[in-house]
């Protein structure tokens, strides 16, 4: 038997298990795959506005509690306590902020390291404290409490 012959087999075995159908749904859901991609992408090409400055506005228990302008600020640290035996070191460098250090568990802030762009969200979910990237003239969509 050639090497050939012994391929036509193997794919007549394969098309004995799938039903015409069975193709159909299977380019739909590698189509459906690339949705998340396709919407983030466009989300992030709304979310890219060059018109004034970037503001990182930091919340602890959906409060405001500071704003700083990332095109205009100097370098510095700084420290908040959410509650007792809870802090946060936010630094601000070259127009980025992040959390620096906390005593959170799991450190997911802290591993979110820097953000610049608008948009871009650093999390303390323990200590709930978010540090939100937005422009100065941008309107809200959504409030976060």
């Amino acid at each position: 038997m050639a090497k050939s012959d012994h391929l036509k087999t193997r794919i007549k075995r394969v098309m004995k298990v799938f039903k015409p159908f069975d193709f159909v749904v299977i380019i739909v859901l590698i189509i459906g795959s690339f949705l998340p991609f396709l919407f983030f992408f466009l989300q992030e090409a709304q979310a890219v506005d060059n018109e004034g400055d970037r503001i990182a506005i930091v919340r602890i228990n959906g409060e405001l509690v500071d704003e700083f302008n990332l095109d205009e600020v100097d370098d510095f640290e700084k420290t908040y306590y959410p509650a007792d035996d809870q802090y946060n070191i936010v630094q601000v460098e070259d127009g980025r902020i992040r959390v620096k250090q906390d005593n959170s568990p799991d450190q997911i802030a802290v591993k979110t390291s820097w953000i610049w762009k608008n948009g871009q969200t650093s999390i303390c979910l323990p200590h709930r404290l978010v540090i939100e990237i937005t422009q100065e003239n941008a309107e809200p969509e959504y409030d976060v409490y």
